[in-house]
């Protein structure tokens, strides 16, 4: 439904009429419902957004909930909501000035016919990648002989033109060891609710699929077996085997045959693993196949590997702090392990026999931390007698390389302040890697460790923008309790350090993710416009090891938001940003990012986007999701978890009466990662509470998630929406 079809005074009536309140889960008050009239608006201009008496008590705390109706997506009211409020943002968005000249540039770049390769993986001397390439609006699935010759490179799978609407997408694929047959997860509509395909190669002709293998969370996977004549791949619940509540969890692994009915796929494991379990599968040398198993996204693991004779044993479990595994060349495995290390150590352990605690050490825990990411296989790589491993020194990586036994070996040329995705192996003996800066786009590289020579690659990124001129500045902000955390500060061409700038600023802090440097063509909307771009890496995150990552999660989250504020003020004590001119930005755990420095210090910022954010801490683990995220978060079943959540739940420290800055809440109707209903309750109580005009805004994008799956039209509408709306708050023409 388009934002404008119904007009605005039936919504506002839909809005403020008398409707039964939903029934709170804990504790509720029976009051009824409040209604506001329906002539008046908030101070913003919003449409008033009725009330209803609900509150919980947790652990003695009663905890009002004004908004919980709006969690009902699929209720006629809320559909009345979401359209009132796209029309009321559309309304004020569209009418910023000089805003066409922002979407005209977004688009150009966007559209741009650069190209962008990820994914790569070599299978019989044929290199297969993941190819980006406006004005298609998805990514598909290309093959070439090697990394030099994208000219000779063939389509094999393109959702594209299985679906011209733009909106299927491919999240992820497999290639089968004899190089003939590729796997793909595609899902629809940004829900990451994926199928298997198995396609021919040579033809790209669909030969059979496999329904239920990727979730939005949990993910997915496949590992082919060596003949190639099946597959192992992860499965979701179908049909009455699980209530609908759990359709999202239990993930179990299935072997498929193919030609056979999926009906006929044989189980292997999972029954006993968690319910919030997520699966990752890497196929070894002889038949064997490792099974990482990670409990939620607190970066718990447990392993399994199926040996070639097709028996089961457990390799290591949560308390043993193994973090990933690899397949060595010696019938041995690698471990990557924190245990009594948090920056990480590198150990060895034969196959046969394996045991965690005779493990001999690869590379002991340095001074920097070893990277780890369950969601890359080539963290560390194994080729040729050679370890490729990357480190993280507090946001820049690099790659290092050591032989078998650890000793330093050359590596290869990285470029300065940068970041490095994983090697890749290739037959030769060589290896592919991406290098990236934050004014260089991401290129490919091919290293050979026997001559030392670094060569960049035909299929690297190209873009149509070019940050050459941007000033690039490592700098330490000194966080409340006293911490340093480091900033990257990008400076517009011809500006100097101490030059009093607009600012946008941006971070994460979550999850062990690491924020490294990263070219993006489209901070040119603010760079060439004298604004300065800030990326601050935030404590949980990863770059510093695991005890960084403990010290901003569960009852430490605050650190996170201190770290961000500090940041902030250290941009404008240096007089690298002007005071009253600071924009910020943040996506998922960013938008919680967002929604809790906000709430404790609206007068710091001149705007804020926040897109697919948590806002209310206290009902997020009833989400479909939210229980993945309790690792992370915590749950309010402990009573000092509870205390901490609330302490910053964004939606819950909204203050009546405040003047709140500009903000522009963003969401994917179809988000299975971030319950959508966080962003609608959010903006609900932000527009009732503040006393300023300032516009509060929330976009609801149909046909999308959490992001990932976006089409290039998509990714130009919003990426438009929150420059412009934060350009115009920091008082920059948008018009050039």
């Amino acid at each position: 439904m388009h934002s404008s079809s119904l007009s605005s005074a039936l919504v506002t009536a839909i809005l403020v009429a008398s409707m039964a309140a939903p029934r709170a889960t804990s504790a509720p008050s029976t009051a009824p419902a409040t209604a506001a009239s329906p002539a008046k608006a908030t101070r913003s201009g919003a449409p008033i957004t009725r009330k209803m008496r609900a509150k919980d008590t947790y652990h003695g705390v009663s905890v009002e909930d004004p908004y919980r109706w709006l969690e009902r997506g699929d209720a006629p009211e809320v559909k009345a909501f979401i359209a009132a409020q796209n029309a009321h943002a559309r309304a004020a968005l569209d009418e910023l000035p000089g805003r066409d000249a922002i979407e005209a540039r977004t688009r150009e770049i966007l559209g741009a016919s650069s190209v962008a390769y990820t994914n790569l993986v070599e299978v019989k001397g044929q290199l297969f990648a993941a190819k980006t390439q406006p004005p298609k609006q998805q990514p598909f699935v290309v093959v070439m002989p090697d990394a030099n010759s994208p000219e000779q490179e063939r389509v094999v799978v393109d959702p594209n033109a299985l679906d011209p609407s733009g909106t299927l997408t491919i999240d992820w694929f497999r290639v089968s060891p004899d190089g003939r047959l590729m796997i793909c997860s595609m899902s629809k509509g940004g829900s990451g609710a994926g199928d298997a395909h198995v396609f021919d190669v040579a033809t790209g002709k669909e030969l059979e699929a496999v329904a239920g293998v990727n979730g939005g969370t949990a993910g997915g996977g496949a590992a082919w077996l060596p003949d190639s004549s099946g597959f192992f791949y992860t499965r979701y619940p179908r049909g009455s085997e699980r209530p609908a509540a759990d359709k999202l969890f239990f993930v179990q692994l299935y072997l498929h045959k193919l030609g056979a009915p999926t009906e006929k796929d044989t189980y292997q494991i999972g029954r006993d693993f968690p319910r919030i379990a997520e699966i990752f599968l890497d196929a070894g040398p002889g038949g064997a196949l490792l099974v990482t198993v990670q409990k939620g996204d607190g970066g718990e693991f447990m392993f399994h590997l199926k040996a070639a004779d097709g028996s089961w044993r457990q390799l290591a479990d949560y308390q043993d702090r193994a973090v990933q595994m690899f397949f060595g060349e010696r019938d041995d495995l690698y471990v990557l392990s924190r245990k009594d290390a948090p920056r990480g150590k590198l150990l060895r352990a034969p196959i046969a026999g394996f045991d965690l605690a005779k493990a001999a050490v690869v590379l002991p825990e340095g001074n920097d931390a070893l990277v780890s990411d369950i969601w890359a296989d080539n963290v560390v790589t194994i080729n040729a007698g050679a370890v490729y491993t990357q480190f993280q020194l507090g946001g820049p990586s690099e790659l290092r390389v050591t032989d078998l036994d650890g000793k330093p070996k050359p590596g290869p040329k990285l470029l300065p302040v940068s970041g490095v995705g994983g090697a890749v192996p290739l037959a030769s003996g060589d290896v592919l890697f991406a290098n990236v800066s934050f004014v260089e786009p991401k290129g490919w590289y091919r290293f050979n460790p026997k001559t030392g020579v670094t060569t960049r690659q035909k299929i690297s990124t190209t873009s149509p923008v070019k940050l050459s001129g941007v000033t690039v500045l490592r700098e330490m902000a000194m966080s409340k309790d006293g911490t340093a955390v480091p900033m990257n500060i990008l400076l517009p061409k011809g500006k100097a350090s101490g030059a009093s700038l607009p600012f946008v600023v941006t971070g994460y802090g979550g999850y062990n993710v690491n924020i490294e440097p990263s070219f993006q063509a489209l901070r040119s909307l603010f760079l060439d416009r004298g604004v300065g771009v800030a990326v601050v890496n935030l404590r949980g995150g990863g770059e510093f090891g695991e005890a960084w990552h403990r010290a901003g999660s569960l009852e430490h989250k605050q650190h996170v938001f201190d770290d961000f504020i500090a940041a902030v003020e250290h941009l404008i004590a240096r007089k690298h940003a002007a005071a009253g001119k600071v924009a910020i930005t943040g996506r998922s755990n960013g938008g919680l990012l967002m929604g809790a420095v906000v709430t404790q210090r609206p007068e710091l910022f001149a705007a804020v986007t926040s897109l697919v954010g948590y806002y209310d801490m206290l009902r997020i683990e009833l989400e479909p999701n939210g229980a993945f995220n309790t690792t992370e978060y915590g749950t309010v079943k402990d009573p000092a978890q509870f205390r901490a959540l609330h302490a910053y739940s964004p939606y819950h420290r909204v203050q009546d009466g405040t003047a709140y800055p500009p903000a522009l809440l963003m969401v994917g109707a179809n988000d299975v990662t971030v319950a959508p209903w966080h962003s609608r309750k959010m903006i609900a109580r932000l527009q009732a509470a503040s006393s300023s005009t300032a516009p509060l805004l929330l976009v609801t994008t149909f046909d999308a998630g959490h992001g990932a799956g976006n089409s290039i039209d998509q990714e130009v509408a919003s990426q438009t929406d929150a420059a412009s709306f934060m350009l115009h708050a920091l008082g920059v023409p948008l018009a050039q």
